[in-house]
């Protein structure tokens, strides 16, 4: 007797009959795939977790080596920098308020006619450094350039630093932080991404426009422009033209750099007309363009 004839046997012994006993082989098949397709799901969201997870690493250990190689640029231009007075290696920092720049201005002041290469360098490095990781401080610089050079050459400077290191922001932001701004900014990405889209054909005055006014942050305009796809050409022209007419404030005080106590110091009522002006004649274009659109039609 063998263990499938005991059921039978027992039911002989009790006076009944036998149960029919239908070895259907369909449940059976269906629960283990059922089994095979939850075990998958789990190993299926267990890959994704951690591709993810891997995903969002990524681009802070890219931006993290970026940040060290900037610096790293950084030291060079400051060992490369002629041997500095004991009372000037105090002040040669970042300036994080009036004061700090303050005291880098009188420093740098010190070199400026026999090492200018140097100091004009070192000012470039920093400015670009800033503004490709977004840092506060950059005013200051600005702030500074009308101290150690001609208006000209200052004004230059700036446009062109301000340019440069906003696309350098940019790139990094296309490259390894689009998942960051779309991650901790979605409501203030999706806003501008409209406006954007509204502005399409105009974007070039677009933002010039932005660049001129305080509508939106730097910062802002710079880590979100390639989340949105705003081409890289109009976004450095934008930027070079844009930040002209705040900058001759900023430019035009540094002149008497040592008598400013705070950034609000820095706007005259004739910086802020300027802005205006310049803010308005941004829009001429756009105006222009769809007068002449409308006659056409």
């Amino acid at each position: 007797m063998t263990v499938e004839d005991l059921p039978e046997k027992l039911l002989k012994v009790k006076g009944r009959s036998p149960l029919r006993q239908n070895y259907d082989n369909t449940y059976v098949n269906h629960m283990a795939s059922t089994s095979r397709t939850v075990t998958d799901s789990s190993l299926k969201k267990s890959r994704t977790a951690a591709q993810q997870a891997e995903s969002n690493t990524g681009p802070f250990v890219v931006l993290g080596l970026i940040f060290v190689a900037s610096l790293v640029a950084m030291a060079f231009v400051y060992w490369s920098f002629p041997n500095l007075k004991p009372e000037d290696k105090a002040s040669i920092k970042l300036p994080r308020n009036m004061t700090d720049a303050q005291g880098l201005g009188k420093a740098l002041s010190n070199y400026t006619e026999k090492y200018f290469t140097q100091v004009l360098g070192g000012y470039v490095v920093i400015y670009i450094f800033l503004q490709t990781f977004a840092i506060p401080g950059s005013i200051f610089l600005s702030i500074l350039s009308g101290f150690l050079f001609p208006f000209p050459l200052a004004l230059f400077l700036v446009c062109l630093c301000s340019s440069v290191g906003a696309s350098f922001c940019y790139l990094l932001f296309y490259l390894v932080g689009r998942q960051l701004v779309q991650h901790y900014l979605p409501e203030r990405v999706n806003q501008w991404q409209e406006q954007v889209s509204h502005h399409r054909d105009n974007l070039l005055s677009y933002i010039i426009f932005l660049r001129i006014t305080p509508f939106l942050p730097n910062w802002f305009i710079n880590i979100t422009s390639p989340v949105i796809g705003v081409p890289l050409l109009p976004f450095f022209i934008g930027t070079f033209v844009g930040v002209a007419p705040p900058s001759f404030g900023f430019i035009g005080a540094g002149v008497e750099l040592h008598e400013l106590t705070t950034t609000g110091d820095v706007m005259s009522f004739k910086s802020v007309m300027i802005v205006i002006v310049c803010a308005i004649l941004s829009l001429f274009p756009v105006v222009f363009k769809r007068q002449l659109k409308a006659k056409i039609q």
